[in-house]
């Protein structure tokens, strides 16, 4: 085998990695900060990546399911964008700190106010959520993508089975409330884990619940994860590559 072959069989190996990686991972996503607790409180961050290299995101739409509602859900603002609550009226009244609640946030919008997300670039918007659900382990918050030609990207899939679906739903993802200190009816000394739950209850709680939460960093864990993957896949080809070299040179 001619060695120039070798290496460049290697070199669209790991580019078709690195590029179906990219398609993989780059979709709306909900990350919580710290964790998100059945009955509890929660700061989150819904991440937005920019998809398009001939086009920026100028809006974006994230529901709220009604089967599971929640009776406050506060965005913290967003320079250059402008955020719009909306609420629906719900068949089932909630009861939340003995009172009776008779709607529930359906829908966040965020509309560019002098930004947007520009190709190669992301964005993430702070929500403050409570009270969570306690009858789930997971909420689908459906959301849709607005570029600036016009173009609209439903991210509604929701997964059935091990295979992703192509435009996957966000999922946040509920933990019992014994694992957060702050969740439900739980009482204990605040830990790490736990103090954007209790910055979210609090949030909720003061001015009656008209209060914003501190947003975070965004976790680089599966960044690392998928470069690391590359890395190995580029070893392994290089060892191919070195292995045929080595055999032209014994046969010589």
């Amino acid at each position: 085998m001619n060695l120039s072959r070798v290496a460049l069989a290697a070199g669209t190996a790991a580019a078709s990695v690195v590029l179906l990686s990219g398609t993989a991972f780059a979709h709306v996503g909900v990350q919580p900060q710290g964790q998100a607790a059945q009955g509890g409180y929660a700061t989150v961050n819904v991440k937005v990546p920019n998809e398009r290299d001939n086009a920026s995101t100028v809006k974006l739409e994230v529901n709220f399911p009604l089967d599971h509602p929640l009776a406050s859900v506060m965005p913290q603002p967003v320079p250059g964008w402008k955020a719009e609550v909306t609420k629906t009226k719900l068949d089932k009244p909630l009861t939340l700190h003995g009172k009776q609640i008779n709607e529930a946030v359906s829908k966040v919008t965020w509309t560019a106010d002098g930004s947007k997300i520009g190709p190669g670039q992301f964005q993430q918007f702070p929500l403050s959520l409570g009270q969570l659900p306690e009858n789930t382990d997971e909420l689908v918050l459906k959301a849709i993508q607005t570029y600036d030609n016009n173009e609209v990207v439903r991210w509604i899939e929701e997964q059935k089975g091990s295979e992703e679906p192509q435009y996957p739903a966000p999922v946040l993802k509920l933990s019992p409330a014994g694992e957060d200190h702050h969740g439900g009816a739980a009482s204990a000394a605040p830990t790490a884990s736990g103090s954007a739950s209790a910055d979210a209850k609090a949030g909720h709680e003061a001015d009656g619940g008209h209060a914003t939460t501190e947003t975070a960093s965004d976790s680089s864990t599966d960044t690392t994860a998928r470069v690391l993957g590359v890395v190995g896949i580029l070893v392994g080809l290089a060892g191919i590559a070195f292995g045929v070299l080595a055999g032209r040179r014994r046969s010589a």
